[in-house]
């Protein structure tokens, strides 16, 4: 049966968009040479930015038993990867393909350069090592990212020039996607080091707010781990409310829930005994001073709820807007169950911590008044189940 060659290269080439891991995209170009192709094995040599080489990243069909995947490594100076760097298909023969019958010729013929027969000889001679009939290098602009090759086609004839034309522009369509597969590695790697130090920064923010209230040293770790807890218990019963943004977000928010403390002053977060109406009144500030703070920071958007409105009650008594029942944010609603169990079992400058029994039982009769019933239920599944 005939094959379409334009359709099979339109396939690869919208495959190949989708595919952002180099080696995921060359297994696949791998795998369709090999089963559309009728040839005996296909094998692609590409370049380890990592290891400065070309290693036999994927082979398919009878290759595959012979050379395991990853022994062969060509480094810059071997012969068949200096040809192809060199360019010198182009100078010999006017196209990208090389052929064992034209390595053959090219080594008997006069007008070829005794440079180039000596170095024909050793790519010559690793084609055969390697059951090779045919190289198809693939550039992006003058760098060489890989080399296609191709063992001997299964019914023993010769590729025909249509067939090599199609592995040509095979080659050019992989070495776009391969190059673009680099660039969205390299733009996830820089993404996951700016959340790296992202989150550094937050953690250092935290130890700055933990410094002003001597009370308080560990309760943002606390109040994050039992958040993120409560959270992994409620996607259990409803994934699509639980995805990783909302944890994420959660995260970012339980660690930074009480930012707003920065604008607190220390002798009222570390005052011993009752607090004045207007120290109250000061405190209740901080949820509003965290996100004014915090708003200029883009990647925060999700997480401002969470830190805004921990301190709301479903029966409309808490601060700083009052809202009542379902109006509550879910990301502020575990937070308040977290930060009040890990309050009501801290010592505070003006009472001593309660036994973590009593804290559950005062969460539970609070439930539906100070505390979201759905979040409430979670934790104390948790609790029964002796995880705090």
């Amino acid at each position: 049966m005939a094959i379409d060659f334009k359709k099979e290269l339109e396939t690869a080439a919208r495959n190949m968009i989708f595919v952002h891991d180099p080696d995921l995209l060359i297994k696949i170009i791998v795998r369709m040479v090999v089963d559309k192709m009728n040839v005996e094995h296909a094998s692609i040599l590409l370049y380890k930015p990592e290891r400065q080489a070309y290693l036999l990243t994927v082979s398919g069909g009878s290759l595959a038993k012979k050379i395991p995947v990853g022994l062969a490594c060509f480094d810059k100076d071997d012969s068949l990867i200096r040809y192809f760097r060199e360019r010198n298909n182009r100078l010999l023969f006017n196209n990208d393909v090389l052929t064992l019958e034209n390595a053959q010729a090219a080594i008997k013929a006069a007008s070829t350069k005794e440079r180039l027969k000596h170095l024909l000889t050793d790519v010559l001679y690793q084609m055969q090592l390697l059951e090779t009939v045919s190289c198809v290098p693939s550039y992006y602009r003058d760098d060489l990212l890989g080399v296609l090759l191709l063992g001997k086609k299964k019914d023993g004839s010769r590729f025909t020039k249509r067939e090599l034309d199609f592995f040509v522009a095979l080659a050019s369509n992989m070495s776009m996607a391969i190059r673009n597969s680099y660039l969205f590695k390299e733009l996830k790697s820089e993404l996951d080091k700016k959340h790296q130090l992202f989150m550094r920064t937050t953690i250092a923010l935290v130890a700055a707010i933990e410094a002003k209230d001597n009370y308080t040293h560990g309760h943002t770790t606390r109040v994050t781990n039992l958040s993120i807890e409560i959270a992994k218990r409620l996607a259990q019963k409803n994934k699509k409310t639980m995805d990783s943004k909302f944890i994420e977000s959660l995260h970012i928010a339980s660690l930074l829930h009480d930012v707003g403390k920065i604008g607190v002053p220390e002798q009222i977060l570390n005052k011993r005994g009752s607090l004045t109406i207007g120290e109250r009144n000061k405190i209740k500030e901080h949820p509003l001073i965290g996100v004014t703070i915090l708003k200029p920071i883009k990647e925060l958007e999700h997480s401002l709820a969470g830190i805004k409105y921990h301190h709301e009650r479903p029966d409309g008594l808490g601060y700083p807007e009052g809202l009542k029942g379902d109006e509550i944010p879910l990301i502020a609603s575990i937070i308040s169950v977290a930060d009040s169990f890990d309050a009501m079992t801290s010592d505070r400058p003006y009472r001593a911590a309660l036994y973590k029994n009593d804290a559950v039982k005062e969460i539970k009769k609070l439930s539906n008044l100070q505390f979201n019933p759905y979040v409430t239920k979670a934790f104390l599944e948790l609790c029964e189940e002796g995880k705090f």
